[in-house]
Parts: C-alpha cells; sequence; structure tokens
C-alpha cells in the first residue's frame, strides 16, 4: 500500500515538473536587419521639389517632303528655272509687189516682228502675200509656204502652188524678182532655193526658168 502511494507521488511530482518544463518561455526572435529606403527621385526643375516627372516623350520625326518619316528631313529638290522667252524683235522691211495691171513691180515697206531667223524669214513671207493698198498687189497671195530653212547663208524655201496661182510670163518673172529683192535686202542670205511640194523643178510656173538656187 506504502509502495503505490510513494509510486503514485512520485508520479504526480513528475508530471508537475513537465509542465512547468513546457511553460518556459521562448527566446524572442531575432528582428530582421532593416533595409535603407531607396531615395525618391527629385526633379532638376527649381521649384518643384519633392515630386517626380514622367519621362520625356521622344520627339516625332518631323515628316519630309513626299510624306517619308525619319531622324533627318529629307533634301529639297531644287526646281528647274524656267527658260527666258527670245525677246521679240521688230523692223522695217521692203517687200515687192506690183499694180493691179501688171505693167511694173512696185516696192513697198512693210514692219515685221520675229524672235529669230526662221520667224523673221517667215514674216518676210508673210509680207509678200498682203499688202495694205489696193495699188499694192501681191504675187504670192495664193502660193502656200509648206516650211523654210536656213544654213551657211542659204535660204530654201518649200512652196505649195495650186493651179489657181498660176500665172503668165510676166506675172511669174515679176513674182521670182519680188521674191529675191525682198529676200537678199538681207546680208546673211546669199542664195534662195525654191522647191514645189519638196521637189526641185525647173520653172514655178512653166515660163521663167529657175536657177536652182537663186543668187543676188
Amino acid at each position: 500500500m506504502n509502495k503505490k502511494i510513494g509510486s503514485a507521488v512520485f508520479l504526480a511530482a513528475f508530471m508537475l515538473l513537465g509542465t512547468a518544463c513546457g511553460e518556459k518561455p521562448g527566446a524572442a526572435p531575432v528582428p530582421a536587419e532593416e533595409k535603407p529606403a531607396a531615395p525618391v527621385q527629385e526633379t532638376a526643375e527649381a521649384g518643384n521639389e519633392g515630386t517626380t516627372t514622367a519621362p520625356s516623350q521622344t520627339p516625332s520625326s518631323t515628316q519630309g517632303a513626299g510624306g517619308s518619316t525619319g531622324g533627318s528631313e529629307a533634301p529639297a529638290t531644287s526646281t528647274p528655272q524656267e527658260e527666258a522667252e527670245p525677246a521679240q524683235q521688230s523692223e522695217e522691211i521692203k517687200v515687192y509687189y506690183t499694180d493691179p495691171d501688171l505693167m511694173e513691180l512696185l516696192q513697198d515697206t512693210a514692219k515685221i516682228t520675229y524672235t529669230d531667223e526662221k520667224t523673221k524669214y517667215q514674216a518676210a513671207y508673210d509680207a509678200l502675200q498682203k499688202s495694205t493698198s489696193q495699188e499694192m498687189v501681191p504675187l504670192w497671195s495664193n502660193i502656200e509656204l509648206l516650211s523654210l530653212s536656213f544654213e551657211d547663208g542659204d535660204l530654201t524655201l518649200d512652196l505649195h502652188m495650186p493651179d489657181t496661182a498660176s500665172m503668165g510670163s510676166t506675172g511669174e518673172d515679176f513674182a521670182i524678182r519680188a521674191l529675191k529683192g525682198t529676200y537678199f535686202q538681207f546680208d546673211e542670205v546669199e542664195t534662195i532655193q525654191l522647191l514645189l511640194d519638196g521637189k526641185q523643178v525647173e520653172s514655178l510656173m512653166g515660163h521663167v526658168t529657175l536657177y536652182n538656187p537663186e543668187t543676188r
């Protein structure tokens, strides 16, 4: 009986001792090392302390000529200079006609305007085809000038002559003399070659022989 009591007392004491050991406070946790706070980015502009700025946007590239974009502008294209028109000149020339009765060759004057040699000879032919007086009858009014050229003193006239332009021997002789007198007043003209529809002929109307070319 005493042994049982003693065993019970011993067991109770042992349990009390274990309970006391379980209630012993544990060690306090070591605080984690504090990290330094990151510095706040400040603006470089004065008067705005304590505020942060958003990153600046990259400026958009300028649109170049033709709609292309890029970091550099496209080279400007130069506009070709307009060619200056040749200056217009005017001159009073001698022109030859006949009278209404086809009796003689008459001289008159006409004012022509031109920009170069070719237009000068064209204007001279136009003057042979018309007059401002009824007493001066043109001998070349019905003969069409198809083209003309001038090179090294040689003037070539390509003509078209309808049947209505034909004249007698006197009229043909006056017409050739009127043409030569009008064109040979220009010092640079040395010869005159007459063609009919692009071909060289012996006579314009069948009465007067051509020299091919006509000379002074």
